[in-house]
């Protein structure tokens, strides 16, 4: 699940009022988080922390931990954020509604927000007050257990409550974290997180929100649209606060991307993450090989990493000039800051263009910048094809206008932005 590659704690504000409602599709406003940096480069332990999380998350630390995967699906890892990006939207959650910031996070299904009684919970992080609201349904005894990266993270009661985002609301039951046992889990204005997958990921067993949205009738489609606001290597222009795109529920903003959307569908008996299998990477213009047993990929709006099989992140590198692996970062190469290549992914149709800047997470040493394609096997042997090989975030999913498709034949949708969106 969570988050990206090199944001520190920032403190985002409130995100703006949101438009009229209009046939039950309505577009949220998202809100991006800054980048940090230690000094002039870039910081690298926060980075490989990042990397280390992603890996346990998905199951690369060991062959042992992906077979397990199979047997519990609803305990696969969210992540604890590292670093890059973070995309939110505004939540308001009881009567009188609370507001309140939450991750939009592709690679998980819970909906959580910290509350008052949460105990190690950051301080300045807003929190969801339960005593407050007069809507409040607290008889759950079910404790849940959320885990990030390498270990039990927080842990929460089951609360339900009226939630709303944008125009839309319904009875949600959600976790109220009373329990943090990794503090830069959450921070700034960050409550909490959105999970946008689907209910067989979820560690409370309770329905996505924004599923029972449709289910309740809010929403039209069991789908939604996603631009994502590109800010790399643009640091002069940034503050706390920087306009982070667009989330359409229910449907997709055609104002947002233009020729059609190329749908790939995947396996409804897949039903957990946001499933593709990788087709073509090219660099330059030169093809990649890929292993037919490693092109499984998952669409994670919460890491700003790519994230590959050995091999394929060995021949990309290959073919930039002065790349090289860097040892106290495992599986991470770095190359040249001048060097400007283009970078392609496809997955069964057309190659989508990834620039060189979404490539690079910044300055590590003097002329030497990091590669945000990482390997995430180091050297393991591919599991077979039925085990993601491929953790596919934010470097890719701001380059295309996305769509996630549920129901009888679930899919992931890619457009091209409209013009004006692109940060070329």
């Amino acid at each position: 699940m969570l988050f990206s590659l090199l944001a520190l704690p920032a403190l985002v504000a409130g995100l703006p009022s949101l438009g009229s409602r209009q046939d039950n599709v309505h577009h949220l406003p998202l809100a991006r988080q800054s980048l940090h940096r230690r000094g002039d480069f870039v910081d690298v332990k926060r980075v490989a922390g990042s990397a280390r999380a992603l890996r346990a998350k998905y199951g690369f630390a060991a062959a042992n931990q992906l077979a397990r995967r199979a047997d519990e699906p609803a305990s696969i890892d969210v992540i604890n954020q590292g670093g890059d990006l973070r995309y939110l939207a505004t939540l308001n959650v009881g009567t009188p509604p609370q507001p309140l910031n939450v991750i939009l996070d592709t690679g998980s299904s819970d909906l959580w927000f910290s509350t008052t009684d949460c105990q190690n919970c950051p301080n300045y992080v807003p929190r969801f007050n339960a005593s407050q609201s007069s809507t409040l349904n607290a008889s759950s005894t079910q404790t849940v257990e959320l885990l990030y990266g390498t270990g039990l993270n927080a842990t929460g009661t089951v609360l339900q409550d009226a939630v709303a985002v944008g125009p839309y609301s319904t009875t949600q039951a959600f976790t109220g974290v009373t329990e943090m046992y990794n503090t830069s889990l959450i921070n700034g204005t960050t409550s909490g997180i959105f999970g946008l997958a689907f209910q067989n990921l979820t560690y409370s067993g309770i329905k996505p929100f924004w599923l029972s949205l449709f289910d309740d009738g809010e929403l039209d489609s069991p789908e939604f649209g996603m631009y994502l606001t590109d800010y790399q290597g643009n640091t002069t222009d940034l503050t706390a606060e920087n306009p982070g795109g667009t989330l359409t529920l229910g449907g997709t903003n055609s104002s947002l991307y233009k020729g059609e959307i190329e749908y790939i569908p995947f396996n409804s008996s897949q039903d957990t993450f946001w499933f593709q299998n990788v087709s073509g990477l090219t660099v330059n213009g030169a093809s990649v090989e890929l292993e037919s047993n490693g092109t499984l990929a998952i669409m994670d709006t919460g890491s700003a990493l790519i994230a590959g099989p050995t091999a394929a992140v060995k021949g990309f590198w290959a073919q930039i000039n002065g790349s090289q692996a860097l040892p106290d970062i495992p599986g991470f190469y770095g190359f040249p800051c001048e060097t400007n290549f283009t970078a392609t992914l496809a997955f069964g149709g057309k190659a989508w263009p990834i620039p060189a800047r979404d490539m690079n997470a910044g300055e590590i040493a003097e002329g030497q910048c990091l590669g945000i394609f990482f390997d995430a096997q180091q050297g393991l042997p591919a599991i077979g094809s039925d085990y993601p090989s491929w953790i596919v975030g934010d470097a890719f999913l701001k380059n295309v206008y996305m769509v996630y498709r549920a129901g009888d034949n679930p899919a992931v949708g890619y457009a091209e932005l409209a013009d004006g969106l692109r940060a070329d």
